[in-house]
């Protein structure tokens, strides 16, 4: 039994193998693409929405109010990105309840991708909101002493994102083949229904920490102090 959709080779692309991780990460960002430009294809004043439109601007609503929450007042940009980071998590694990379908999110170099874009991120938004000096700063605080610890737990960080993704996800694939060849049917569509809502839940807690690290890194930077009155 494979554990890994990367030993998985679907086919040759100019000599190049592609396993079944690259090719069902591009079915899921062609599909994600594709249901995104027929949804705002109409997306005018005028046009009154459909319910297919309704749905996504409640996802899209859902996800900023969360975002907002955390991070404690409005931030588009990072609804861009955290918004992104959650619907191809949840597509990936969604889909899992399509026969032949390799979640991606079950391969360690996904998960381990998606975590490294979250640490590039994390300086990235910290540099933007607090300025260069202002972001490496925060490495050294509240001392000096600090700084290679805040490093370590940089780090960390993403390591435990990939760990925790992949581990939920590749687990309840393995378990499901496992029991398909025990009873045919009934246990594996109770472990798939069960696989979905994991699914779901680590596409939130994985958009949702990824939130909390950048919000940490940018920070409001404190309100410039006011100055006296001269009599």
């Amino acid at each position: 039994m494979k554990l890994s959709p990367d030993q998985t080779v679907m086919f040759d692309a100019w000599g190049v193998p592609i396993n079944a991780t690259i090719f069902f990460t591009w079915v899921v960002m062609a599909l994600l693409t594709t249901i995104s430009l027929l949804i705002t294809r109409n997306l005018r004043p005028d046009v009154p929405p459909n319910r297919w439109r309704t749905t996504l601007e409640v996802i899209v609503q859902g996800i900023q109010g969360q975002i907002e929450e955390i991070a404690q007042g409005p931030s588009r940009y990072l609804l861009y990105y955290a918004g992104t980071l959650f619907l191809f998590v949840a597509a990936s694990n969604f889909l899992l309840v399509v026969p032949g379908f390799a979640p991606p999110t079950s391969s360690l170099s996904t998960t381990t991708a998606l975590a490294l874009s979250v640490l590039i991120a994390v300086p990235l938004f910290g540099v933007t909101n607090r300025g260069l000096a202002g972001y490496l700063k925060t490495y050294i605080q509240p001392s000096f002493i600090m700084l290679p610890f805040n490093i370590i737990a940089e780090f960390s960080r993403g390591i435990s994102l990939a760990i925790r993704l992949y581990g939920n996800i590749m687990s309840g694939a393995v378990i499901a083949a496992i029991l398909l060849t025990v009873v045919p049917f009934f246990f594996p569509v109770v472990m798939d229904v069960l696989g979905l809502l994991t699914g779901m839940i680590q596409a939130y807690i994985f958009a949702v920490l990824a939130t909390v690290y950048i919000s940490s890194a940018t920070g409001s930077p404190p309100p410039p102090q006011s100055e006296k009155e001269t009599p």
